[in-house]
Formats: C-alpha cells, sequence, structure tokens
C-alpha cells in the first residue's frame, strides 16, 4: 500500500495512539452501546488487529475501519446455533489513526466503526447506516 500524500502534513495525521489507548477506545464505544441493545447481541466475539489484509480476488489495496463476520441475528434460524462459530467483528487500528490528526477523531471515528460493525450484527445494511449517518 503507498504512503498517505497528505501524512507529512501535520494536519493529516496520521494521528499516534498506542494499542493500549486504541483498546480502551474500543471498549469505550463499547461501553456507550445502550445496555438493552448489547443484551441482544448473541454470539459476537470483538477484536483489534493493525490492519485488514485483502483475501483473494479482493483489490490488494482495499482499507477497511472494521469488518463484521457472521451471521446477521435477522438471518439466523433454529439451526443456526448447532456449532457455529461466534460471529466476529474486526475495527483496525492503522487504518483509523491513518485518517486521523486529533485523539477526538480516532474516539469519534471508533465509535462510529463499532457501531457500525455491531449495527451489520443486528442486521442492517450499509445503505441504511449511510442513511442514518453511521456510514
Amino acid at each position: 500500500m503507498s504512503e498517505n500524500p497528505l501524512a507529512s502534513i501535520p494536519s493529516f495525521g496520521p494521528f499516534h495512539m498506542d494499542e493500549a489507548e486504541f483498546d480502551a477506545a474500543v471498549q469505550a464505544a463499547l461501553a456507550n452501546i445502550p445496555e438493552d441493545l448489547r443484551a441482544e447481541m448473541d454470539n459476537v466475539a470483538i477484536f483489534v488487529d493493525d490492519d485488514y489484509v485483502p483475501g483473494p480476488g479482493e483489490h490488494p489495496d482495499t482499507v477497511l475501519l472494521g469488518l463484521y463476520e457472521g451471521t446477521p441475528l435477522t438471518e439466523r434460524n433454529s439451526w443456526w446455533a448447532a456449532g457455529s462459530l461466534p460471529d466476529r467483528i474486526t475495527i483496525y487500528r492503522r487504518p483509523i489513526l491513518d485518517i486521523c490528526s486529533t485523539r477526538e477523531q480516532v474516539i469519534h471515528e471508533v465509535t462510529v466503526t463499532v457501531v457500525h460493525e455491531i449495527a451489520h450484527h443486528f442486521g442492517i445494511s450499509d445503505e441504511r447506516l449511510h442513511d442514518l449517518g453511521w456510514g
């Protein structure tokens, strides 16, 4: 992946935040999800990783801030729970830091990304999330 041409300009980042601080931002975003919604989340694990690695057939320069992998609650049937692995939400640290120049921007992007990926767990599409301002 090529380096961001704006990165050398101080106002365009990337913002530097260590892993522990970033993990704390993800935990804070999760804590801000209303308890009744968190209680409805079922068999989902949340991870933080440095970068998204594009899979076969994907453009090698694909950049993601987060990714939901699994079966949304709206698509599960009575057989789903029989041996299903947990759904997986991954928040990608470096791409978020690359587009932020302040701590406040990082907190905002982490929050938007966490909400966006959790919404996929509930079966909400990208199109609808964009309509709602969580795109």
